[in-house]
């Protein structure tokens, strides 16, 4: 027993402290969260876009012309989603890396602009399916009141939504930052690639990986207990 916990003392200080090896760790976890919020951002921004364009033409009045635009735009974002979908997501960050941007060694923007499209396509689907399930009678009441429909949509709709899709977009952000352990393959030096390079020096896999495999869980678990507190206290906000 004691040879045990001697050899995984020794190493423990292989894999993190020897050579200041934590430092590796430590700016992979910055490379990490910066890829994923940002990938967030634009993801959330494209996936608005795309689900008020389905949504506009979902709800148009029946029996009447539809807008050959906005027809041709529902197109675009129905290639979009089902493109992005169903295909992965290590193979859209080979192809954006080394097809599309092979001219380019900014990893972190690629790796950005990769996970945001990707989650564009997901987050554009929670958003609509939140919008859709507000009952029709609130955006009609809006409108016999008067007000226009992007207000009443601003104003009456969303603020409904988001309740419906917040836990749902909590999910996302969660699979965002686990999947961003693939940018690896590209060779940006996020956590997992951290790991990868102490467990090359050292050849110690068990530290490395289970080490990492640890901090990824507390970030989830930080990030559910966040998303815990902001659903409370939509909830609480429901009450008064």
């Amino acid at each position: 027993m004691s040879d045990l916990i001697a050899g995984l003392q020794h190493d423990f200080y292989q894999s993190f402290l020897e050579g200041d090896r934590w430092k590796l760790y430590l700016s992979g976890i910055g490379v990490t969260l910066m890829v994923a919020a940002l990938a967030l951002v634009l993801g959330v921004i494209l996936g608005v876009l795309v689900a008020i364009v389905r949504t506009l033409h979902d709800q148009q009045a029946e029996g009447r012309k539809r807008s050959a635009v906005l027809g041709v735009f529902n197109g675009i974002c129905q290639v979009y989603t089902t493109v992005i979908r169903g295909t992965p997501i290590m193979v859209q960050l080979l192809i954006m890396y080394f097809v599309i941007f092979a001219s380019t060694r900014n990893q972190i923007g690629v790796a950005m602009l990769t996970f945001g499209i990707n989650s564009g396509a997901y987050v554009s689907e929670i958003i609509r399916g939140g919008i859709m399930s507000v009952d029709k009678g609130q955006m009609e009441a809006g409108r016999s009141l008067g007000l226009p429909y992007a207000v009443t949509m601003t104003n009456v709709v969303i603020p409904q939504a988001i309740k419906n899709i917040l836990p749902a977009l909590g999910n996302e952000l969660i699979t965002l930052l686990k999947d961003t352990s693939i940018v690896t393959v590209i060779g940006l030096r996020d956590l997992t690639k951290a790991a990868l390079l102490v467990q090359g020096k050292t050849y110690q896999a068990f530290m490395p990986f289970i080490g990492i495999a640890i901090v990824y869980l507390g970030m989830v678990m930080i990030l559910s207990w966040l998303m815990g507190i902001l659903e409370r206290r939509m909830r609480q906000s429901d009450r008064r």
